[in-house]
């Protein structure tokens, strides 16, 4: 674990700071006495929540403008950093117009350009987060726990133009590539479906899912879907990942694996005045379910919060930033 004179020495960069998982994270940075970040952002998106963070402030937070394709405006922030935790990746809902210009590119050559500079600089280590959308839909993996060794099957995602798990497939295999070329140290995180309080401005995807699970929608997150985990849990492991010496490889950040129609009954009955719909057999076919599927993070200290919580909290933020409205259900 680095030590209290460790984190007030050292900076550390976190790509994508102004997202949900980036916002946390740095949050979660701060709350650890991390006094020195260089935080990045696409140029031109709303940073001023960053300074709200409790203890955020000039001194210790430093906010660059980089779209992580401009590989000099990536080496300016990762410069005199020893850690790097690469957030910044695309993600939508939406199907996309040009899949390689909108959600590949970004998600490959913006890795790659992270890695670069952390190499370039001598970074100790790069905290990589990837995404169960790394690890499924992998149609092969029949009658088994999904773990870290499952990869997604590139082929049976673009014949459904599926775009995101390819892009994060492609980006994680293009790091651990780098990694192995150029001896980068890289640990890899992927976080199921996140959820919380949203400290952001705009509505993030993962929290779109419950928001439009909460007004009826009957979409089963076929492929996009393996668990839930509290995003708070996910920038604690994102940063125990960073201070642990024997952390490498890949690592499943969620708190359980089960089907999607499990969890939509689970938010059925914290929430019944919404119109929830009830899913009939399974959302994700053959899914085996898992209480401890994040066993190896767990084996490192990660304590999980109940997921339920998570949805308390983030249906509470949803209602206070104008995302959801007050349901009757009509069932």
């Amino acid at each position: 674990m680095a030590s209290e004179a460790e984190k007030e020495e050292e900076t550390v960069c976190v790509t994508g700071a102004n997202g949900f998982i980036g916002t946390w994270l740095v949050k979660t940075l701060l709350d650890n006495n991390y006094t020195s970040i260089n935080a990045t952002v696409f140029p031109g998106s709303d940073s001023s929540h960053l300074f709200a963070l409790p203890g955020a402030g000039d001194a210790n937070l430093r906010v660059f403008e980089a779209d992580v394709l401009d590989s000099g405006a990536v080496s300016r922030a990762v410069e005199g950093c020893k850690g790097v935790f690469h957030v910044a990746s695309p993600c939508t809902l939406e199907d996309p117009v040009d899949p390689e210009k909108e959600l590949i590119l970004p998600a490959v050559q913006g890795t790659l350009n992270v890695l670069e500079a952390a190499k370039r600089f001598g970074v100790r280590r790069v905290v990589v987060t990837s995404s169960i959308s790394a690890i499924v839909p992998n149609p092969g993996w029949k009658g088994k726990v999904f773990d870290e060794t499952s990869w997604t099957d590139l082929e049976y995602c673009k014949s459904r133009k599926k775009w995101y798990p390819v892009s994060k497939t492609l980006a994680e295999k293009a790091a651990w590539e780098f990694a192995e070329k150029h001896g980068v140290d890289v640990v890899a995180i992927h976080p199921a479906t996140c959820l919380g309080p949203l400290m952001q401005p705009y509505l993030n995807a993962s929290c779109a899912v419950l928001q439009q699970l909460l007004q009826g929608s009957k979409d089963t997150q076929e492929y996009h879907w393996l668990g839930a985990v509290p995003v708070k849990d996910v920038a604690k492991a994102q940063v125990l990942l960073f201070e642990s010496p024997a952390a490498s490889g890949r690592y499943l950040c969620t708190n359980g694996i089960y089907q999607f129609g499990d969890f939509a009954e689970r938010v059925s009955k914290l929430f019944p005045e919404f119109p929830v719909h009830r899913f009939d057999g399974e959302t994700q076919p053959g899914l085996i379910p898992c209480k401890d599927a994040a066993k190896r993070l767990m084996d490192l200290g990660l304590v999980f919060t109940p997921v339920e919580d998570a949805v308390r909290e983030t249906v509470e933020s949803l209602k206070a930033k104008g995302f959801l409205g007050q349901h009757v259900s009509q069932s």
